[in-house]
């Protein structure tokens, strides 16, 4: 597994170095620790972006030499560009499994800040992509057994999600919860404020439903058997949720107490990877906890 940890001189980019550095990883996994001199505004003076790369130097061999408890074989690279469109490229080139980056918090200004380069990567990064995020009240995720929230529906994208996580070691005790949220108004308490009721009869409505309940319990019931094939620990409770996908996650990933939210992306390009925003980005962006987002 390659892993390509971006990071630039702030607490979160420290937090991405100490999870790489704690988490289990499979055999022969190496890590490559990149940092962008962002050129914008700089490109007119040069001692000024000769100073920065001193400065990215002296980070990323720090970070390298915080990783090096590992064992993992260990690059560092610096290089002069637009961010947001410089790490995508470098992880096309290297061949990167996962990107991992860090978030600068949860406010408006915080999702703007990421926005600016880590939504970059969630849309145009040609491998999986986390954003790793850490409470300041307990110690990382990795260095105890983690909650693992993994959602399906059972696409493609979605048991690729699945399987990456069963792939993966983890620390011991670690526990993944299984969701597939079934998005669509419950038609015996809110058929009439559903646009469709005036055009379906209700036993068609409730065909629907019934069908959407059972397509959420077979892919719950396809991603334990595919976790519990790898020994997995599968916790309890409600897996088949109904609402909006994006607000189903977010809330049980509280209420759970998660350390990782795991979901697909269905590899989209062009406006369709803007629109991908709908659920997994979303989820990224406001997520109390970290997101990986997995491409097959």
């Amino acid at each position: 597994m390659k892993v390509l940890l971006a990071i630039d001189s702030s607490r979160a980019s420290q937090d991405v170095i100490c999870e790489a550095a704690t988490r289990p990883w499979p055999a022969a996994t190496k890590f490559c620790i990149l940092h962008i001199v962002d050129i914008a505004g700089m490109a007119r003076f040069s001692s000024l972006v000769e100073e920065n790369k001193r400065m990215a130097e002296v980070l990323v061999a720090q970070a390298a030499q915080n990783l090096s408890r590992t064992g993992r074989e260990i690059t560092t690279d610096v290089l002069v560009g637009i961010p947001r469109k410089a790490v995508a490229q470098y992880a096309k080139e290297w061949g990167a499994d996962l990107i991992m980056t860090g978030s600068h918090g949860q406010g408006a200004m915080a999702r703007f800040l990421l926005g600016s380069v880590a939504q970059a990567m969630l849309r145009t990064a040609p491998c999986s992509v986390e954003i790793v995020r850490r409470h300041a009240d307990k110690p990382l995720p990795s260095a105890r057994a983690m909650k693992i929230l993994v959602a399906t529906d059972g696409s493609e994208c979605a048991q690729a999600a699945v399987k990456s996580v069963a792939l993966r070691p983890w620390p011991a005790g670690s526990q993944v919860k299984i969701i597939s949220s079934v998005e669509l108004v419950a038609v015996g308490r809110e058929v009439a404020a559903w646009s469709s009721a005036a055009i379906y009869p209700k036993d068609l409505l409730e065909e629907v439903w019934s069908d959407a309940h059972k397509r959420a319990r077979d892919a719950v019931a396809e991603a334990r058997n595919i976790l519990e094939a790898a020994k997995i620990k599968i916790a309890d409770g409600d897996a088949t949720p109904e609402g909006d996908p994006r607000d189903v996650l977010l809330d049980q990933a509280t209420q759970w107490g998660a350390d990782l939210i795991v979901l697909g992306s269905h590899g989209w390009r062009g406006i369709d990877r803007v629109l991908m925003g709908s659920v997994s980005e979303s989820v990224a962006l406001h997520a109390h906890c970290s997101v990986e987002i997995i491409r097959p």
